[in-house]
């Protein structure tokens, strides 16, 4: 069985350049060989890639993958339990102890009655580059401030402190600092996060975070479920929404199309999303020995499940590496499957949605500032894919 399998060397794998929007071709191949194939971790392990889109969602809703941190098998390395609070890296039943807290808060009706409120957050944002004047780097402009703005909100963290926390978390998520500094900016969000919490229990205010102390979770484990939802929170629909304007101007006839009918932001979000799956990987271990396309996967084999190829799958989608805004909407993967799906899944379409809608709307002559070569591209290594700079332009 071995030696039919398709493998791939070892994981991040570089994209094309001159491709920003597709999944590296290596994984793009591994998938035309079919939807599971070997794969080295880093720390030399054997594991599995799943990219075939029926597979990802089946390991994605199979208890006998689990999502706990210390069992992921991919070094000669003990790799350290999640911290309280931070149930993205949990199973049953600690996973869902920590999500039934907030499930009720993050319901699609308390989400869209925040819409009026993204919509005043993003008009600011609006105002200011359009008193700047042309050209704008869209990044800091537009994409990090309209989420950082609303996480912040949501969890009560106070206006004068947005910047600093802001930049802490651009650092433990960018991908590309060294350790040092790495530890350096988790450890200094950490401790504010503790200050954030002992505040709130002091001096509730309206907020989820207010709320939250009012339950039976600890300090710490406050601690971890706000830093959980700031960078889960702030990060993915930062860059869905830079690296959306992107693929956006650099498809003008669907972006003319949908200038035509903004009716159809709802759509394109659900496209963009499919099509550019940030949050491009996750990974599951076996927990028992389980079957999985044909091959047997070992119980404590580390499997990667790439998510940006899934969303790709021709099996499942007519034309997969085409934006195509007016494409019939069907299920995708960019917010993940089963219990550990994305809980601010309706937060982040109603940012998306509202924050295209009002950017299209108050520069009809937006526009690349350079050419589409020169914009910089997060790493693989990142979390999260996206663009770190955009500079944009319009008639004035």
């Amino acid at each position: 069985m071995g030696e039919s399998v398709h493998h791939v060397a070892a994981m991040p794998v570089a994209r094309t350049p001159g491709c920003p929007f597709d999944p590296p071709a290596e994984l793009l191949e591994a998938r035309a060989h079919g939807p599971i194939s070997r794969v080295t971790h880093l720390g030399g392990r054997p594991g599995w890639l799943v990219t075939g889109f029926d597979l990802v969602r089946s390991v994605l809703a199979d208890p006998r993958f689990s999502s706990r941190k210390e069992l992921l098998n991919v070094g000669d390395f003990d790799i350290p339990p999640a911290p309280p609070g931070e149930f993205l890296l949990m199973d049953e039943p600690e996973h869902g102890r920590y999500r039934r807290h907030l499930q009720g808060r993050f319901t699609v009706r308390r989400m869209r009655l925040l819409a009026e409120r993204v919509a005043e957050i993003t008009a600011g944002c609006l105002d200011a580059m359009e008193r700047q004047g042309p050209p704008v780097d869209l990044v800091p402009a537009f994409a990090r401030p309209i989420p950082s703005m609303v996480i912040c909100e949501l969890l009560g963290v106070p206006y004068e402190d947005r910047g600093r926390f802001q930049e802490q978390i651009d650092t433990f998520m960018g991908g590309e600092v060294s350790d040092e500094e790495l530890i350096a900016a988790y450890t200094a969000t950490q401790r504010y996060l503790a200050e954030l919490v002992a505040a709130k229990r002091a001096h509730p205010t309206d907020d989820v975070l207010s709320d939250l102390t009012g339950s039976d979770l600890t300090d710490e484990e406050l601690q971890g479920i706000a830093l959980l939802l700031l960078a889960a929170g702030f990060d993915t629909t930062a860059n869905v929404l830079a690296l959306g304007t992107f693929a956006l101007l650099s498809n003008p006839d669907q972006l003319a199309a949908l200038r035509a009918d903004p009716t159809g932001t709802d759509g394109a979000v659900e496209e963009l999303l499919r099509y550019l799956s940030v949050a491009k990987t996750f990974m599951r271990t076996a927990l028992e020995d389980v079957e999985l396309g044909g091959h047997t996967i070992e119980a404590g084999t580390t499997v990667v499940l790439s998510y940006h190829t899934a969303n790709r799958d021709p099996d499942r989608f007519t034309d997969p590496h085409a934006l195509d805004l007016a494409r019939p909407r069907a299920a995708h993967l960019a917010f993940g499957h089963g219990a550990h799906q994305c809980l601010g899944q309706q937060l982040a379409r109603v940012e998306l949605s509202v924050a295209f809608a009002a950017l299209l709307g108050r520069f009809p002559t937006l526009r690349l500032a350079g050419p589409a070569e020169s914009v910089v591209l997060r790493p693989e290594t990142a979390d999260i894919y996206g663009v770190k700079s955009l500079p944009v332009t319009w008639d004035a």
